[in-house]
């Protein structure tokens, strides 16, 4: 069973984990009503994409 000589300090365990941090997600407001949504999907409030209807709102 393998078994680490020295100890790894907190720096290098950082530095391996550096991409392991939560990100925001990206949000753009919509053309039509100006919700947040995300980029190059549908919006939920008005069912808007790309300037036209795409989906019922109301079937939400």
């Amino acid at each position: 069973m393998a078994v680490p000589q020295v100890r790894t300090s907190r720096r290098v365990q950082g530095h391996r984990r550096s991409h392991h941090a939560l990100k925001r997600p990206t949000l753009v407001s919509c053309s039509n009503c100006g919700a947040l949504i995300r980029p190059h999907h549908a919006c939920r409030q008005c069912g808007h994409y790309l300037g036209r209807a795409v989906i019922e709102a109301e079937s939400i």
